[in-house]
C-alpha cells in the first residue's frame, strides 16, 4: 500500500454501535480511514460499488443478504475490493463459506482490537489472514472439496514451496522476496510456476491448499 494513500474501509454490520466502535478503531489509525457504513449485506454490495473501497469489513449473519452472498457479489461486481469478514461464529462450516465466496480474511469478534487491524493491513497488502485460534481446527475438515486441488508435493520445487507458504502466511510479495533473499520478480515467478502446476487461480486458493496440506496448522511463518 502507498505510504500516502490512506486505507479506505467500508464497514458492514447490522449492529450500529459495533459499527462506530469499528469506525472509532479504524480511523484512529493514521493509515486508515472508515468511508462508509452498511447496516446489511445488500447495502454493502451497493456501497462497495459506489465508494470503492480497498476493503470491505463484512459480518457473516446480515438481513436482507448474507455476508457470504455480499462477499460474491462484490468479488464479481468489484474484483480490485477485497472483504475481510468479520464474525462471532468461530465455525468451520463459516469459514469454509466465506473463502469459498472469495473473502481474503476471517476474524473473530471476541479477538482483540489489534487483531483486526492487523488483518486490515495483511489483506491491503494482498495476503490472506486467517484467525489464528481457527488455524489448527480447520486443517484436516475446513475443506470437503480440498481433494479437487492435486496435492502432490513432489510436483513443486522447494522455492515453489516456500513461496507459497509464506504466500499463505499473508505475506507480500516484497516481504517474501526479503526473506528468502532473491528478487520480487524472482518471488512472481515462483508463485506463477507453482500455481500452474497446482491448478490454483488466486491467493484464497492459496489459502484453502495450505489448509489442505496443514501448512497453517505450524506454530509460525515458515523460516
Amino acid at each position: 500500500m502507498d505510504a500516502t494513500h490512506k486505507l479506505r474501509v467500508l464497514l458492514a454490520d447490522d449492529h450500529a454501535m459495533l459499527r462506530e466502535g469499528l469506525a472509532m478503531l479504524i480511523n484512529a489509525q493514521d493509515d486508515m480511514e472508515v468511508v462508509g457504513q452498511a447496516a446489511n449485506g445488500r447495502e454493502a454490495v451497493e456501497l462497495a460499488k459506489t465508494l470503492s473501497p480497498d476493503i470491505v469489513v463484512m459480518d457473516v449473519s446480515m438481513p436482507e443478504l448474507g455476508g457470504a452472498e455480499a462477499s460474491e457479489m462484490i468479488r464479481d461486481s468489484c474484483p480490485d475490493v477485497r472483504v475481510l469478514a468479520l464474525t462471532r461464529h468461530a465455525d468451520q462450516g463459516y469459514l469454509r463459506r466465506l473463502l469459498q465466496a472469495g473473502a481474503s480474511g476471517y476474524v473473530l469478534k471476541k479477538s482483540a482490537a489489534d487483531a483486526l487491524i492487523n488483518a486490515l493491513r495483511v489483506v491491503a497488502d494482498g495476503g490472506t489472514y486467517l484467525e489464528p485460534t481457527l488455524a489448527g481446527a480447520v486443517v484436516e475438515r475446513v475443506l470437503g472439496t480440498a481433494g479437487k486441488l492435486r496435492q502432490d508435493r513432489d510436483m513443486l520445487t522447494l522455492r515453489e514451496e516456500e513461496v507459497l507458504r509464506w504466500i499463505a502466511w499473508g505475506q507480500s510479495n516484497k516481504e517474501i522476496a526479503a526473506s528468502l533473499a532473491i528478487s520480487i520478480k524472482t518471488v512472481e515467478s515462483y508463485k506463477a510456476s507453482g500455481t500452474q502446476k497446482l491448478g490454483l487461480r488466486s491467493r484464497s486458493d492459496i489459502m484453502r491448499y495450505a489448509l489442505a496440506r496443514g501448512w497453517l496448522a505450524e506454530d509460525k511463518a515458515p523460516e
